[in-house]
């Protein structure tokens, strides 16, 4: 193997900022969640990758529009190279993932936690406020969901009572706590990434919902 390729792609992720590490880890987790729903509903491979792909780029794909900035992934194709690492990933390993109950919510959540804080930071560095850095948060980490849920053919996350969107914007208050405190970058990433995960490993362990509004049943006399 050519040993330049091996030190041009080490040169490449040494130069790497840490929220495009968090886009490429989360694109990766959203892409399997996407794709192993997908292998649920028998797609074929191509199908599965489409899946894979709106999941991962979808929510990312708004914010830049709304931003006013070419989409992320149509400036560098290595993320649609991780939706193609993450099929593979899963056709090597689906039935061990298939026997692990807890995958599709594990990838998910991930997803999600990384990709809300990318939303924010890049609003912030676009010098939006930072409620709009959490509206762009939270777009980022579910509407790719949203996306891959109507895909496959089922009512989207966001749209049920569990706590999802809501994670985002509770990691994006405290993204905004530390930044009044005065921490670091790279601390009040971690920490709004983990408080998204833990808020919705936590509604989800005790089943913490949003209450749901009632329709009227009012029958029209005839």
């Amino acid at each position: 193997m050519d040993i330049s390729f091996i030190t041009s792609v080490i040169d490449y992720f040494a130069t790497l900022k840490m929220p495009t590490i968090f886009e490429f880890v989360g694109t990766f987790a959203f892409a399997i969640s996407g794709i192993r729903l997908a292998s649920a509903k028998h797609f074929d491979w191509f199908g599965a990758y489409v899946v894979g792909v709106a999941t991962a780029i979808g929510g990312g794909t708004f914010r830049d529009m709304m931003l006013g900035t070419t989409p992320f992934w149509m400036t560098d194709p290595i993320y649609l190279c991780w939706s193609g690492l993450a099929l593979l990933w899963v056709i090597l390993f689906g039935k061990w993932l298939i026997r692990l109950h807890n995958t599709f919510f594990i990838f998910d959540t991930v997803g999600l936690a990384l990709f809300t804080v990318v939303g924010i930071q890049k609003s912030l560095d676009y010098g939006f406020p930072l409620w709009v850095g959490i509206v762009m948060g939270a777009m980022t980490g579910a509407a790719g969901g949203v996306i891959r849920d109507v895909f496959i053919n089922e009512i989207p996350l966001i749209f049920r009572k569990e706590i999802y969107a809501i994670a985002c914007v509770v990691g994006g208050i405290v993204f905004g706590i530390c930044m009044w405190l005065g921490a670091e970058t790279l601390v009040t990433h971690a920490v709004c990434g983990i408080s998204v995960f833990l808020t919705r490993v936590l509604a989800v362990k005790y089943h913490i919902c949003l209450p749901t509004l009632k329709g009227s049943h009012v029958q029209e006399e005839e």
